[in-house]
């Protein structure tokens, strides 16, 4: 039953069935054992390395799953920081600022509001996935059963740290947007999901902020509209508030506040990739020749972008896992994804929309033009946007793809990505589905259109969105 559950970076599924609170208890028990394990096998003695921090979004079935999860890592033996209802980063903020042995996110994330699961890291915040551990959890929690295990009564604390993270995020806010001297005027989607809660425990004090909020109210656990950031029509109401109050920019939340999506003054959606170069070249001034990571899937403007800025671009498959690897791996200030994930340094290498958000506002604050002139300069391509091909045959497809563009160059670090000079694509297999995902990139519209319906026949029947 619990192979319906785990899945390639997380735990998730619809709520109740298939996913319960018995099954949260026995994933209590897998992550209890697999970090303390990994703590005692790293060699750190610590008291706290025997501490879970456990958070929790506002779905209707957070709490008893929460409190399922936290009675399988007591019965293990180790001890629960509850840290309450909090946004995603806050739980890796916990873990580094409390040094645990590792932490849980209740949480669906994106997800609709009858589906809830579990976000798993170990210490620093390090993540959890397929083939760093999170197939370790799931062994472990298919042997434990509830009536059989030895209890060991592991004790249980409560620890508000809001005051700790609006603080460590608010020294990444520019001294102006800080004080007032620089009124920045923004439009704040929540998706009534954790932003709601977290954007005005973290920003409310804020002088130089005038925000027009948008379905901040998380009480009743269910969405206005689905809180996924990346569907464009989720992004009306923030687009609309923008152009109506002929505001600064808006921003779009996820349900956990892990990521986010930008609209520019006009209303206009930014393409994760083209905000990330603008980020990165401003990260570089402050970082002269540090590594940026992107997401593979990326604007050739963004490794441009990067070199211009004398910084290194480092390139890296997509997700959270990997993200989060190579940005360690590299000492990286900063990474960002298309789905909206943007990586920091100073938040532990992981992911946080808030911090996007502060990132954006200093680059707006800091410089005299619009956020759409800001972005400007990396416009210098023209992308196909994701999109999906049903097909049965997915590594012969992805064979024919090769070998009819023999003369491109390859490589496979996710997928296949070809570069032919006047375009180049990556296409990646779904983990899940019998799909694969093109992204393709050339310098005109024409020629993006004429080789998306050249590649059409290899790739199989295109998925409408």
């Amino acid at each position: 039953m619990l192979s319906k559950v785990f899945k390639a970076y997380d735990i998730r599924a619809t709520y109740p069935d298939p996913l319960d609170e018995h099954v949260a208890w026995r994933v209590g028990q897998g992550v209890a054992r697999y970090l303390t394990e990994r703590v005692a096998r790293d060699g750190d003695d610590r008291p706290s390395m025997r501490h879970i921090v456990v958070g929790r979004d506002m779905r209707k079935s957070s709490p008893s799953m929460a409190n399922a999860l936290k009675q399988g890592i007591r019965d293990f033996g180790a001890t629960v920081i509850d840290v309450g209802m909090v946004d995603t980063p806050m739980v890796y903020f916990a873990i580094n600022h409390l040094q645990c042995a590792g932490g849980v996110q209740v949480t669906a994330s994106h997800n609709p509001a009858h589906y809830n699961g579990f976000k798993v890291s170990r210490a620093h915040a390090k993540p959890v996935g397929s083939g760093s551990g999170l197939e370790v959890v799931q062994q472990y929690a298919e042997a434990a059963v509830e009536g059989d295990a030895e209890v060991r009564a592991g004790r249980e604390e409560f620890v508000d740290l809001w005051i700790e993270y609006r603080d460590h995020l608010l020294r990444r806010l520019h001294s102006s947007v800080l004080d007032g001297s620089r009124r920045l005027r923004i439009a704040v989607d929540a998706s009534n999901g954790m932003a709601g809660t977290a954007f005005g425990k973290v920003f409310d004090s804020v002088a130089g902020l005038e925000v027009e909020r948008i379905n901040f109210d998380n009480s009743s656990g269910e969405f206005v509209h689905e809180p996924n950031p990346l569907v464009e029509a989720n992004l009306a109401s923030v687009r609309e508030a923008v152009v109506r109050g002929s505001l600064d920019f808006g921003v779009c939340f996820d349900g956990d506040a892990d990521r986010c999506m930008i609209v520019d003054e006009r209303g206009t959606p930014v393409g994760c990739d083209l905000l990330l170069a603008a980020l990165a070249t401003q990260a570089l001034v402050q970082c002269p020749g540090a590594a940026i990571v992107y997401d593979l899937r990326s604007s050739r403007s963004v490794r441009e972008a990067i070199i211009e800025g004398g910084g290194v671009p480092v390139e890296s498959r997509v997700g959270h896992v990997f993200m989060k690897e190579r940005l360690a791996d590299t000492a990286a200030p900063i990474g960002g994804e298309l789905s909206g994930h943007f990586y920091f340094a100073d938040m532990f290498n992981t992911d946080s929309g808030v911090r996007a958000f502060i990132a954006v506002a200093n680059l707006v604050a800091s410089r005299r033009e619009p956020l759409s002139e800001i972005i400007r300069p990396y416009q210098r391509y023209q992308q196909s946007g994701e999109i999906n091909f049903e097909c049965a045959d997915k590594p012969g497809a992805i064979a024919a793809l090769k070998s009819k563009y023999s003369d491109a160059k390859c490589t496979e670090l996710d997928g296949v990505s070809l570069d032919a000079g006047s375009w180049w694509c990556n296409v990646r297999m779904s983990n899940t589905e019998p799909l694969l995902r093109l992204n393709l990139e050339a310098a005109s519209t024409a020629l993006v259109e004429r080789q998306v319906n050249e590649l059409t026949p290899i790739l199989g029947r295109r998925v409408a969105h």
